[in-house]
């Protein structure tokens, strides 16, 4: 059975207070559809790095967390600096419109466990394609091919 997936746009944005900042920055998501990486590299390195860069990342329904990774990018591999779980229900869910814009900022953490530092994101869920609305209907109840719904109009009580 093929899993549905929801779209977020997700604008990696910057790094704050990063203790063990290096050169050739990059910003990895996983989710368990996938690997999204930034294409932008923050040469300068230091403890602010910035991207603002914006990913199109597919979650499927059933996920409850994503994990951000701030790596350094060597020429043999990615060495991970820190990382933060994010849960989806951050930005999904509840009363708020489908393509509500969200800015967050997740304290990181380093590979053993200490702070080190914060990201800032703002994420998207970007409308799907799909629209799922429920049918107007103005027939009146009782008319033939209507569906049977009717509505109420309250009407104050002179007795009360």
């Amino acid at each position: 059975m093929e899993k549905r997936l929801r779209t977020f746009e997700i604008n990696v944005i910057s790094c704050e207070n990063l203790r063990r900042a290096e050169k050739n920055e990059v910003v990895t998501i996983r989710t368990d559809s996938g690997t999204y990486e930034t294409r932008k590299v923050d040469f300068e390195g230091g403890s602010y790095p910035f991207w603002d860069e914006k990913l199109a990342v597919h979650i499927p329904f059933d996920v409850k967390f994503i994990t951000v990774e701030v790596q350094c990018k060597t020429t043999s591999r990615n060495r991970l600096i820190c990382s933060a779980a994010i849960p989806v229900s951050d930005f999904c869910g509840g009363s708020l419109p489908e393509n509500y814009l969200h800015f967050l900022s997740y304290r990181l953490r380093d590979p053993n466990g200490s702070r080190n530092g914060i990201i800032n994101l703002s994420i998207r869920v970007k409308p799907s394609q799909q629209q799922y609305r429920q049918p107007c209907f103005d027939t009146p109840a009782g008319v033939k091919g209507s569906p049977g719904v009717v509505i109420g109009i309250p009407v104050g009580n002179k007795f009360g």
